[in-house]
């Protein structure tokens, strides 16, 4: 009996190697994105716990101060919302692209699939005709 082999293997190693980067820079993207989302809950806990301290002081100085670090605040949140904003195109690119490139490799898997079914169905009738012709010898003899 001849061994399977599927001609396109080689294409499909190829496309699996693909795939596995593509979802590797997905997961960086996603990395990337995450801790942007990160700094900016930082950023709205810096927030929160200068306006906690604020509820105390009746200082101008320190409410001045306070003001002044809000507006940092704001504009620390607005750079990093852009950066957000930037890094989700990023990362629906790499998902796009990874969306194709599985497509390309599950084409080729059910193309190797089916040819491997063929090679089955195709074993088996060898097999059986091999069995039949044993038998029809073994009545010839008796």
């Amino acid at each position: 009996m001849k061994k399977f082999s599927f001609e396109l293997e080689d294409i499909l190693k190829f496309r699996k190697f693909e795939q596995e980067q593509a979802e590797s820079e997905l997961g960086k993207a996603v990395a990337a994105e995450n801790e942007i989302q990160q700094n900016i809950n930082a950023v709205a806990l810096q927030y929160s716990e200068v306006k906690r301290q604020l509820r105390t002081t009746r200082d101008f100085e320190d409410i001045a101060g306070a003001n002044r670090y809000f507006k940092l605040l704001d504009y620390q949140k607005e750079a990093l919302l852009e950066q957000l904003a930037k890094a989700k195109l990023v990362t629906e690119e790499k998902r796009k692209i990874l969306a194709e490139i599985m497509k390309n490799t599950t084409a080729l898997e059910k193309l190797r699939e089916q040819e491997f079914q063929e090679y089955k169905a195709e074993q088996d009738y060898e097999e059986e005709k091999n069995a039949d012709d044993i038998k029809i010898k073994a009545r010839r003899q008796q």
